[in-house]
């Protein structure tokens, strides 16, 4: 015997389960989600699969030398980027004690 106060009484599922979604409420989130963000002028991203598979056509595994280049330019980025948050760092913990 199911125990009744796991069960709200409106509803037949039990409490923190959600209700399965349909096709329907789906695309009315969707729908929300695109006139919401209309509102702040900002462009849905497009619901149309076939853009994303011809994106993944296209696709291909990069070149030895492609990819070896990806690794210099983004040890180069990460590089910077730390040595930029060390000199922050030792200025702003360095400067007040000089003052």
């Amino acid at each position: 015997m199911l125990n009744r106060k796991l069960f709200h009484r409106e509803c037949r599922w039990p409490l923190g389960i959600k209700e399965p979604e349909t096709k329907i409420n789906q695309l009315k989130s969707k729908m929300e989600l695109a006139d919401k963000l209309d509102d702040l002028g900002i462009d849905a991203p497009s619901m149309d699969v076939n853009e994303y598979l011809r994106v993944l056509k296209l696709a291909r595994k990069p070149t030895r030398e492609e990819f070896s280049m990806i690794g210099k330019v983004s040890i180069a980025g990460i590089a910077i980027i730390g040595i930029m948050g060390f000199v922050i760092y030792v200025l702003l913990t360095e400067l007040p004690r000089a003052f």
